[in-house]
């Protein structure tokens, strides 16, 4: 076994190799960007070499950078993780040719399954099912499209290099098909560095089941069952279960004998996935081989009891696989949520910005029981623009799906978040969805129950105001209803109850709510107490504080005889009320400003949603747009991100041209009425 392992990625799965490698007696080295300075993988890992700028391009990308690092520091083995340089059969060579051992496949095996197209073309000579489609070297428009024509629509246009949703589009017509391929290249060629695509039939109500393969250098070959990967946005994964629900026996044997022959097809050595699209009456079809980690693997590992990232590590030290098929078992049910700092109702618009808040439920890293979070930032770090948006990985394990689901609700429900969007809410929504809690999974089930998923905001419960309201008051220097503090007063003239000599004192906050609506309410102290009013109703209020510190309130309150707790973050005018489970965002309402913004004019302009890079211009000065006219396209966070005319109008000016990098906020475009 080599003793220093380099681990050239950075977030959670830098952590999590970090965690195994630790405990194999390892010594770690992390490398890192200038936004990755103070991160936490850098942290936890024994030595630290820095590699470059916060683009990837600058830093996790460069392989000479990252092999001198290994030069510097003595390490024998590098550790590629996912994304990045994970599945580039240059690099790997290069580590091969430097004397270094890559844990991964041969750089033979990554280039025969680097390419879709050249996979599907050995995956059908090795008698693997394929979906029906185009996965030639022609990459001609007219061809293609005659190509999409042929299969029918709709179809699924693929980067050929590509992985994690990027290059991807679903084209319903021929007229959509031109502008479609375009972006589908300019995304694959800046993810990837390859335009290159291929075209397949768009399979109605699929599932995306992927199998994990492992392989050691003497021949032996496992598969460690199935994931469901179904639920998806924009072609990436939100959650994952294994087993697969209603996965028979006979079925799980023919996809994992399918995925071994395909491994087998490359001479495959190490951790593999290969990812199968299947149709509700059983038939299943070939979609791509990961040649890495998958950012689900902790699903496996749940239901297995195997650390695949030891095994990882043996098997590139040359050692057999710890374990035999007729080993191998399946033991309950796991299920992986993954924690995005992102606004679902935006269209999973990424969110940037500082961790003023994270606190994840009581669970145990890189174990198998109940609850485990994989994660690679800590309270106060930072979202930045340059990377993918995931806060950590929430997985939990149970004897059953059901027990599973049942955990899963309960620790989003015990997740504190805030000074940024995430996709929390919109998670518990869809674990408690009825579609899913019955197991009637595929890739469009969001799309399918976007109603249930997305519903509009609903009024604002007493006990969230009376939450937000008190707190409020907290942070301002008042204590509890009684007025006590944390620490006792001095003297009675600095007990904070809001008592008066005229014997009434009142407070009247606003707060706006998550559907831009002001919520009035009205704390009212007299002789008697406190009184919460709302719309002319008033109730007693009483309240203390179980724990505060700086920036968060941990509140019991008795509101009309009802008793309440909850927990409040109060980042500035922003409040995070957490009750039963649930999140509400409120903001202090300052009437004056508020009113202010509304006079100002702002000219029809348009402001760019998030820090990023504009890839193309569609429109000049001068061109009359109509509403929903695409204006130009912006890249941020590894993702394509389109700008479109909010009214019909006239292009005033264009500010920024392709290749420019903008300003979370920046006026990119302005539109005049026609």
């Amino acid at each position: 076994m080599f003793e220093t392992l380099l681990i050239a990625n950075r977030g959670e799965i830098a952590c999590r190799v970090a965690a195994t490698a630790r405990r194999m007696g390892l010594r770690t080295v992390a490398v890192y960007s200038d936004a990755d300075a103070e991160s936490r993988h850098v942290a936890i890992c024994d030595m630290a070499v820095h590699i470059g700028g916060a683009e990837p391009g600058a830093s996790y990308l460069r392989a000479d950078a990252i092999l001198e690092a290994a030069r510097q520091t003595g390490a024998q083995a590098i550790h590629p993780g996912y994304g990045f340089l994970s599945e580039n059969e240059r690099f790997a060579q290069a580590c091969t040719d430097a004397g270094l051992i890559f844990v991964g496949p041969p750089a033979s095996a990554i280039a025969a399954m680097g390419s879709k197209a050249a996979a599907k073309a050995l995956m059908e000579k090795a008698g693997v099912p394929l979906v029906p489609g185009y996965h030639g070297d022609n990459q001609d428009l007219s061809f293609l499209r005659e190509q999409a024509d042929a299969i029918g629509y709709p179809v699924l246009i693929k980067a050929s290099a590509g992985g994690g949703g990027k290059g991807m589009r679903i084209v319903n017509s021929s007229a959509e098909f031109a502008e479609a391929l375009a972006s589908c290249k300019r995304e694959a060629a800046s993810s990837f560095g390859d335009d290159r695509v291929l075209i397949e039939r768009y399979l109605q109500k699929p599932r995306h089941i992927e199998i994990q393969v492992f392989a050691d250098s003497h021949g032996n070959y496992v598969h460690l069952f199935e994931r469901d990967c179904s639920v998806q946005r924009r072609h990436q994964k939100v959650i994952e279960e294994a087993p697969a629900p209603g996965m028979s026996e006979e079925r799980r044997n023919a996809m994992g004998q399918a995925a071994i022959a395909a491994a087998r097809a490359v001479g495959y050595v190490g951790a593999g996935t290969v990812e199968f699209i299947a149709e509700p009456d059983g038939r299943f079809y070939f979609m791509e081989m990961n040649t890495r980690l998958q950012v689900e693997h902790p699903v496996t590992e749940l239901i297995t009891c195997q650390d695949l990232v030891e095994w990882q590590l043996r098997v590139a030290a040359g050692e057999k696989l710890p374990l035999t098929q007729d080993q191998l078992s399946i033991d309950g049910h796991a299920i992986e949520a993954r924690i995005y700092a992102e606004n679902p109702e935006k269209g999973f618009l990424p969110s940037i910005g500082t961790l003023s808040t994270l606190e994840f439920p009581k669970h145990a890293e890189f174990c198998w029981g109940s609850v485990r979070v994989d994660g690679g930032v800590r309270n106060g770090d930072t979202i930045s623009p340059y990377y993918d948006p995931m806060i950590a990985k929430l997985i939990v394990h149970g004897r059953d799906r059901d027990q599973a689901r049942a955990r899963m609700l309960r620790a989003l429900g015990d997740m504190r978040v805030a000074g940024l969007q995430t996709n929390i809410a919109f998670l518990q929504r869809l674990i408690a969805d009825q579609a899913f809690a019955s197991a009637d999974l595929d890739t469009g089930l969001i799309e399918r129950r976007h109603e249930a998923l997305f519903p509009a905001a609903g009024e604002l419960a007493d006990d969230v105001l009376a939450l937000a309201a008190t707190a409020a008051l907290q942070a301002q220097g008042y204590g509890d209803s009684h007025g006590h503090r944390q620490t006792v007063a001095a003297d009675p003239w600095s007990v904070a109850d809001g008592w008066r000599v005229s014997g009434q004192h009142k407070r009247v906050l606003e707060f706006l709510d998550g559907a831009g609506q002001v919520q009035v309410v009205e704390l009212t102290r007299d002789d008697n107490g406190w009184q919460f009013s709302r719309r002319g109703r008033s109730q007693p209020l009483e309240w203390s504080a179980t724990e505060s510190r700086p920036g968060r309130q941990q509140l019991r309150l008795r509101l009309d005889g009802r008793d309440c707790n909850g927990d409040v973050v109060v980042q500035g005018e922003t409040l995070t009320v957490y009750r039963n489970g649930e999140s509400h965002v409120v903001r202090i309402h300052d009437a004056v400003a508020h009113a202010q913004e509304e006079g100002t004019d702002h000219g029809g302009s348009l402001t760019a949603p998030m820090p990023g890079k504009i890839i193309s211009v569609a429109v000049a000065a001068g061109d009359t747009v109509k509403s929903g006219d695409i204006l130009l396209v912006m890249e941020a966070m590894k993702m394509e991100h389109t700008i479109c005319s909010p009214r019909d109008g006239v292009v005033a000016e264009v500010f920024y041209q392709p290749g420019d990098q903008v300003a979370d906020g920046t006026e990119l475009i302005s539109i005049k009425e026609g």
